[in-house]
């Protein structure tokens, strides 16, 4: 049964859209790189998305490369990634407004902010940790949301999500995450303040775990309309 994180009520108060956030695999040893982490996750997140919408969803991945790109999908170019699945090239964000398009997007101490239009039903998804936020990828997605989709600040929700903070790391990056909401005019952004590094028995930590580590995986989607 997956689990209901209070932190997304605001999220799925949006009619029509539905988050996700799945934490450490209990059981799962995974005290190796990136790429063999991603690839022991592939069948339990695969598994997850399969929950979240269905055997048949199309569900796509950023590269994440710690910058400030963003990408609207479908449409956008992929690649194939060590993991054997495909992920949009030099991106950090995804975003869209067309239903059934569920985006991914991994962390372990970087935050994932989950970002969804009350008026037009867009929605994204990012990768922001230190780079990121130092380069304001939230300020990037809303510019492109409001080219793309017609978006206006006012009617975003935004939700970071647990990430690594003070004292576990010597940069607070969700409190300057805060600050750029706060400057763009955000309609509303909740940040859940939980500290990934804090607790190793639901979230995998690359600062405390030194890099050999797994990853959490945040998800949207946009139903369709009935």
């Amino acid at each position: 049964m997956t689990e209901v994180f209070s932190f997304l009520d605001p999220i799925h108060a949006i009619p029509g859209i539905r988050a996700d956030w799945v934490e450490r695999v209990p059981g799962l040893e995974l005290a190796c790189d990136r790429d063999e982490a991603m690839r022991h996750l592939r069948s339990f997140h695969q598994a997850r998305v399969n929950e979240f919408a269905g055997n048949d969803a199309a569900w796509w991945r950023a590269e994440q490369v710690h910058g400030h790109a963003v990408a609207v999908v479908p449409g956008a170019a992929q690649i194939i990634v060590p993991d054997g699945l495909s992920a949009v090239p030099g991106v950090d964000g995804l975003l869209t407004n067309q239903s059934g398009a569920v985006l991914a997007i991994y962390v372990a101490d970087c935050g994932a902010i989950w970002l969804a239009d009350r008026r037009t039903g867009a929605i994204g998804l990012l990768h922001s940790g230190k780079k990121g936020t130092e380069q304001n990828i939230l300020g990037v997605a809303l510019e492109r949301m409001a080219q793309s989709f017609g978006t206006r600040a006012e009617d975003v929700t935004a939700v970071l999500s647990p990430c690594i903070r003070p004292p576990d790391y010597e940069i607070d990056f969700a409190a300057q995450i805060a600050v750029q909401a706060d400057e763009l005019g955000l309609g509303n952004f909740i940040d859940c303040g939980l500290n990934t590094a804090a607790d190793l028995r639901r979230y995998y930590s690359y600062r405390k775990e030194l890099g050999k580590t797994g990853r959490m995986m945040a998800l949207i989607v946009r139903d369709p309309s009935p």
